[in-house]
């Protein structure tokens, strides 16, 4: 009794909530350190070494620093490390990434993700040193084609898929991209859209200034009734069919960055198929066309580089005589633009120039108009994505005595995350089919779509679209086509 009357009772209850508040506020103190480490530092953890430039992002006291590097920390157990190392991949803070070109691709337990990052993103499959990322779509879907009085509607069910190839390698990097669509009509009349595409890209880091690039690729497509080398009436247009590959290096020089590079291109054209089911051969429209193209670029900063770019280049028929005329033909290009590259909110490349084509036969005039080409992705607020895009090519004609247009294209896609597992997608595009040359009316397309995709869980999104696309030409009917769909995206 007379102990306690020496130390009161407010006092002893006073000292014991000091003590717990010190001990709780500790901990949090102790995990935003642990958290807030650099990679040397972890690796300080790892090795038991010390690094002076180690240790926490901000000092939150005034511990003497220079004591604190050259305490010397006991090495953990091999688990420890590797419960370190998960943990700082999942912010990916572990790997250096001064000593490797590549960004390691996710893991297959999507463990790298950022806890910001998406995820409904597919972590794909790894095959050996590669990454496969496949998806397929089954769907249905409707359209309706109207043509002056005639109108013509289908049902149909579309099979796609799609999928990427990418190597993990620490140097060079090769991809490999691939996708398709099969329909089959249920009922109904109309000609089926069959598709499919697939690109390589090689890229060999050379040297700390100098990237090549090693391309090729296929792509298949039925030809557009409404395009005006297309068989009128037929009930099958023709399948075209472009193999490409090329090379191309770049090189900075200080400020200059030079580009160089070769593209060649071979079109193949399928017999079309008439009403009455016979053959209409058209391999006399078959061509090989080679390009070489160089580009001088200035470093005004890291993310505005103007350039200047210039192109020659020759296409050759296989038939010398195609409708009667000598269509091979040589192409001049040049065109003024500049990069852009602003991070995830602005980057493109936009440029605008001048190309001819001269034909072999004088009785042909000469293709040549303005040209505009480029694409822009802008993202003005998170969650929200804008792709602009413009597109010049000059089109030879299969035409007896006329030489072909110059068809001016732009997009305009843009997506919209309403929540973080449903996806709002809007489209437009316009294409003008310049005549100027052979004194045929121009022609204009127009289309709007719009979208949405539910991703149900990683592996599974539902998909739905409408569109609506509308071709007229003065002397001619307007086309109108109105699609719909709904599918299932099933993916890795």
């Amino acid at each position: 009794m007379e102990r306690e009357a020496l130390v009161p009772r407010p006092r002893r209850r006073l000292a014991g909530l000091l003590l717990a508040g010190t001990m709780l506020a500790a901990v949090p103190a102790a995990a935003q350190q642990a958290n807030s480490l650099t990679p040397s530092a972890l690796e300080t953890l790892a090795t038991g070494t010390a690094d002076p430039s180690a240790g926490a992002t901000e000092t939150p006291d005034t511990t003497d620093a220079t004591t604190t590097a050259t305490t010397p920390r006991p090495a953990l157990s091999d688990e420890a490390v590797a419960a370190l190392s998960d943990a700082g991949d999942r912010d990916g803070i572990v790997e250096r990434r001064a000593e490797r070109l590549n960004q390691r691709e996710n893991s297959l337990s999507g463990v790298r993700n950022s806890r910001l990052g998406d995820p409904w993103e597919p972590v794909g499959v790894r095959v050996g040193t590669f990454v496969l990322r496949p998806s397929i779509t089954q769907g249905i879907g409707f359209e309706r084609t109207k043509s002056g009085n005639t109108t013509t509607s289908r049902t149909y069910s579309q099979t796609g898929f799609r999928g990427s190839l990418t190597s993990d390698w620490s140097r060079h990097q090769l991809t490999i991209d691939a996708e398709g669509v099969y329909q089959r009509n249920i009922s109904g009349t109309g000609e089926t859209e069959p598709e499919a595409r697939v690109n390589g890209d090689l890229r060999l880091d050379l040297s700390d200034d100098t990237v090549a690039h090693i391309t090729g690729g296929y792509a298949f497509e039925r030809e557009s009734a409404t395009d005006p080398n297309a068989i009128v009436g037929a009930s099958t247009q023709s399948g075209v069919q472009t193999l490409s590959g090329g090379a191309n290096i770049m090189r900075d020089f200080g400020l200059i960055r030079g580009t160089f590079g070769a593209n060649v291109e071979r079109h193949t054209y399928g017999s079309a198929t008439a009403t009455n089911g016979s053959k209409l051969d058209q391999s006399f429209r078959n061509y090989t066309e080679g390009t070489l193209t160089g580009r001088v670029g200035y470093e005004l900063s890291p993310a505005l580089i103007p350039y200047l770019e210039a192109s020659v280049g020759r296409a050759v028929y296989d038939d010398k005589l195609s409708a009667g005329y000598e269509r091979s033909f040589s192409t001049l290009g040049a065109r003024a633009g500049v990069e852009i590259d602003l991070g995830e909110k602005l980057r493109g490349d936009l440029g605008a120039g001048y190309k001819r084509a001269k034909f072999d036969d004088s009785r042909l005039a000469a293709l040549e108009g303005l040209t505009m080409d480029g694409a822009v992705n802008w993202s003005p607020l998170r969650g929200t994505d804008l792709r602009l895009g413009l597109r010049t090519d000059l089109e030879p004609s299969s035409t007896s005595g006329e030489s072909g247009y110059v068809s001016y294209g732009t997009t305009a896609d843009l997506t919209h995350e309403l929540r973080d597992n449903l996806v709002a997608r809007l489209s437009a595009a316009y294409t003008l089919r310049d005549f100027s040359t052979t004194g045929t009316a121009n022609q204009n397309i127009y289309l709007v779509g719009a979208g949405l995709t539910w991703n149900i869980n990683r592996w599974l999104a539902m998909t739905g679209d409408v569109s609506y696309e509308v071709t007229r030409q003065s002397g001619a009917s307007d086309t109108g086509i109105t699609r719909a769909g709904i599918g299932l995206v099933l993916r890795r």
